[in-house]
């Protein structure tokens, strides 16, 4: 019997080959290390992302094999800050399509990136269709963690902030951080910052305008805080991280309710 969650490291390679027979949904974390104002650690994506992700597998855990977070992601519009960690955008997305390629060289059918770090998504998403480019039988899907309808019911519920006061180190990623370590999380260094040049089109809040623009982080902020930090609170966490949780389940339970694509002769 599967202990719960099924950790893909913790495996022997005939347990990886009955994981990939019984065609579970590899899921793998996504985030980066980088500044998060003056109160969260530079580890707030990757924790987050990765806690999220070990209690989807938790709640699926005869649907899914978690694979370890991948820690590093791209994010050199943070660099006047100290402590991100950037890769560069190809070597970024390459990586992410070895790691496809190698589940889907093991048998693996459906898998799911889970990212947690807003630069990256689109090269999380192009990765995710060049696994399914390369291996045509194969399901290979990205997301962000809180972007479902659902969940954007869930902010709208439990936020005080305006516009923009969930951007960066704000009040939801403090929220969550909150309900996972409160210790780690230094309220007093707290502040709000809300500098992002903002317009009708162009705005930067969990979900953003249209129009995406993204200059040098230190242009518009001196704390690195992009939002309502101050308004943080575990409570507001506990819900948030139970919708993400919830999203990422429902996730994998439509990719193994989808049928496998087959490629086929163009009809005129």
């Amino acid at each position: 019997m599967w202990s719960s969650p099924l950790l893909y490291e913790r495996l022997t390679w005939p347990e990886v080959r009955r994981a990939a027979e019984e065609e579970r949904v590899a899921l793998v974390p996504v985030a980066t290390l980088e500044d998060h104002g003056p109160h969260l650690p530079i580890d707030t994506d990757l924790r987050i992302t990765a806690e999220i992700c070990r209690r989807a597998a938790t709640a699926a855990a005869e649907e899914t094999v978690l694979l370890p977070a991948i820690p590093h992601g791209y994010s050199p519009h943070h660099m006047d800050f100290p402590g991100p960690i950037t890769i560069e955008w190809d070597t970024f997305t390459r990586y992410l399509l070895d790691v496809g390629r190698s589940l889907a060289r093991h048998g693996f059918v459906r898998m799911l990136f889970v990212n947690g770090h807003g630069s990256n998504q689109n090269l999380v998403e192009t990765a995710a269709r060049l696994v399914m480019v390369e291996h045509p039988e194969t399901l290979a899907a990205a997301c962000f963690y809180l972007s479902s309808a659902e969940a954007a019911a869930t902010i709208a519920e439990v936020r005080e902030s305006e516009r923009g006061g969930m951007g960066h180190a704000c009040e939801l990623e403090t929220s969550i951080y909150l309900a996972l370590d409160p210790d780690a999380v230094d309220m007093a260094a707290a502040v709000d910052e809300l500098g992002y040049p903002a317009s009708e089109n162009a705005y930067m809040d969990w979900s953003d305008g249209p129009l995406k623009l993204m200059p040098w982080w230190s242009s518009f902020s001196r704390t690195g805080v992009q939002g309502r930090a101050t308004l943080g609170t575990a409570e507001k966490g506990e819900r948030l991280l139970e919708a993400a949780v919830a999203e990422i389940v429902g996730y994998v339970r439509d990719l193994l309710g989808r049928a496998l694509p087959q490629r086929r002769e163009p009809v005129a």
